[in-house]
Order: C-alpha cells, then structure tokens, then sequence
C-alpha cells in the first residue's frame, strides 16, 4: 500500500488504520515531484518486501536507482525502546511532529506514541511560524499541555531560532531532538546560548532512525559529539575512519525494481553508513565526514547519481557530477558540474527541466558550467577534485 503522507491528523490516523488491518505501508512525502513519485510507485507497487515488513521507507539510495527500506515491527520497537532509554522519555512527554511520517523520523514519532503512551501534537501546517506557535502551547485546545519534546532537521532548527529572535525557549521544553543531517557547532552553539535543550542523534533509514544520541545534559557538556550508540547497536570504525553499523534495528533489505540491488549489510549484519568518524575513550561517536556522493541538505538524504541522471536526461548536457557544498543553514547545498554541447546549452532552461524531475533540496544550487570533468587513471571522474575546483571557484 503506497501513501502520500504530510505530517497532519488525518495521515497519521490513516497509517495507524492501515496497520490495523495488516497492511504493509509505503508512505511517500508530498513534497516528492510527479517524476519521483511515479518512480517510487514504479519501483514499489508490486514490490515482494521480506517477510515481517511493517513499513517500507522509500529512498533513491546510493546507485541512484528507487527503492525502499523494509521496516519490521521488531526494528522499530527496538528503535523506540532504546530511545526512551536513552532520552528518559516517559507517558506523560508531549511530542510535537513536526517531521513527516514519511520520514523515519517522523515514523517513529508515531510508533513511540503508541507504545510509550505519550501524547503526538500534530500542527496545522509545517511552517516555523505554526511550529513555534505550538511549542509555545498558542491555539492549542483549552487544558492542552505545551510539547515538551521536538524533533528537528538542523534547518528547521536555524529558522526557528532566526523567527524568534530574543524570545527564550518555551519553558515546558525539555529536549529538541536535532538530527537528518550534520548540525554545524555554531547553531548547536546558538541555541544553548537561548537555552534550548538540544540533543544530538545520527541515524539512517537503514537502522531505524537513531544510531546514537547525545542527551541534552551531553550535548552541553561536550559539544560536537553525538553520544554513545544505543544500546544493542554496534558500531565498528574502519581504519580509515567508516562507519558500520549492526543490530536490532538494522532494516530487514531494500526493495525495489533493481534484481541487482546490492545488499542492505553484510552477510554478518554489518551496515556501511558511508560516513566517516571515530569513537572516543568514553565510547562517544563523533562524526568527521560524509562520503562525498552523498548530501543531506535540509534533512534530506540524497545521492549525487540521482541527480547526474536528471542532467544528463537532458540532450544539452554531455556529462555531470555532483557535489555537496558546506552550507551553515542546510548543511549541504547541491553544486553541479555541467559539460555542456556547444552552442546548444542554456542554463535557465537545464534548471526548468530538473525541476520538474526533482524536488527542491535535489535541484543544484551552485553551477559549474565546462568541458575537461576530472577524472582519476581509471576514468572515473574524481569527485574530491570537482568538489575543491567549485568550491575555489566560491572560496
């Protein structure tokens, strides 16, 4: 069953109808395109996901190619009881969704409500003004407490803090759970200064949302990392610094169209996050780097092929790469190398043609228009060079 969810009351009861009568739940955000979400459709309407699947979260994953993450019930109450454990969540916490269900982090919004028996304040729209309206208890029903808990992609996160100004954090706030994509020290930074409660986490689709967490108390006291993994999940660093990750959490597979799919983890359950850092004496995780053909830009999770592809669809263009660019408001934003047909190539018109294939954190935000794409002695194009090249070119 395919959903289009946004984070509102009627999508989440119609997700919770849907598991009552044991469907399997494809939620897929309105926010994709009509190109994505035909693709998504193709690739998992039909689709045989493993046994035991309670939700399939689709991602365009590392080859670019659709596909969705199989879920099972177990993955994610492990994901919920581990969670709780390591933010002391409770009954009575009031959780304001501000992620849509469609993402696993939105997901386990839901899931955690039902099981912790914890209220879920759903806003009428996702625009910070209705989020901090909310977090401040405005326009809710008479004798309705104020959230105390909120998750957040660090871009919500900066434009919250720039709405409200001087005003402090809501005082019935205990912790703003900020993850789905690097959080620059000088934000986290910001907000403890107007004394928000931020906790750190790092997670993945793959693992059910979180990997590790840093609490509140943590994320003060020691900026920069994100805890210690959650409890059953292991975390193994290579030694030149990737990230693999295992445990109960780890998704069951990928479905989709491509029978040629890599696999999900390693046949002892190892996961390739495809991310880099270290873990410290303390047994705290700290994230240096992000493989290079993946961007997260505003909390969305993208990778470069996908979007190489949507340019090179396009007759004008002879080849593209793509990179993500360091950006202090949405970590990441898109930057793209074009080799272009001479004459030909108009670049107004390349942004018209990825924009009805792509949604917006996909579309490139920076242009690199030429000939001569660097490439290694393989003839791969080398991605570090195009990325060092765009950025001296900005720098």
């Amino acid at each position: 069953m395919v959903l289009t969810v946004a984070p509102t009351s009627a999508a989440v009861t119609e997700l919770l109808a849907h598991w009552r009568v044991g469907a399997v739940v494809a939620p897929l955000n309105s926010r994709l395109s009509k190109h994505e979400r035909k693709a998504a459709e193709e690739a998992l309407v039909g689709a045989h996901p493993p046994p035991g699947t309670q939700a399939l979260l689709w991602t365009s994953g590392t080859s670019g190619r659709p596909r969705g993450v199989a879920l099972s019930w177990a993955n994610l109450e492990h994901s919920v009881r581990a969670a709780a454990a390591r933010l002391e969540l409770a009954a009575d916490d009031v959780w304001l969704a501000a992620l849509s269900p469609a993402h696993v982090g939105g997901l386990v919004l839901v899931v955690r409500s039902v099981l912790l028996g914890s209220a879920l304040l759903i806003p009428d729209a996702l625009d910070t003004a209705a989020i901090s309206d909310c977090l401040d208890g405005v326009g809710l029903p008479p004798g309705a407490p104020a959230p105390t808990h909120v998750s957040l992609v660090p871009t919500q996160l900066a434009k919250l803090l720039d709405h409200r100004g001087s005003r402090p954090a809501p005082s019935s706030l205990r912790c703003v759970l900020v993850g789905g994509a690097h959080a620059p020290a000088s934000l986290v930074a910001r907000a403890h200064d107007a004394g928000w409660p931020v906790a750190l986490t790092y997670g993945s689709t793959e693992m059910t949302s979180q990997i590790a967490t840093a609490p509140p108390a943590l994320t003060l006291a020691k900026p920069g990392t994100v805890g210690p993994p959650l409890d059953g999940v292991e975390v193994r660093v290579e030694d030149d610094g990737s990230l693999l990750v295992r445990g109960p959490t780890g998704a069951l597979g990928y479905v989709g169209e491509d029978e040629d799919m890599e696999p999900l983890a390693s046949p002892d359950g190892w996961y390739r996050t495809g991310d880099l850092g270290r873990i410290d004496d303390e047994g705290h995780l700290w994230i240096t780097g992000r493989r290079i053909d993946r961007i997260v830009s505003g909390g969305v999770t993208l990778d470069a092929v996908e979007v190489e592809e949507a340019l090179r669809a396009h007759p004008t263009v002879i080849d593209a790469c793509v990179v993500g660019l360091a950006d202090d408001t949405w970590g990441q934003r898109v930057a793209a190398w074009v080799e272009p047909v001479e004459g030909e190539f108009e670049q107004g018109e390349i942004e018209r043609f990825v924009a009805e294939r792509l949604s917006s954190a996909k579309r490139p935000r920076a242009w690199h228009v030429a000939h001569g794409l660097p490439r290694n002695v393989n003839g791969k194009v080398d991605r570090q060079r195009v990325l060092e090249i765009i950025q001296g070119r900005r720098g």
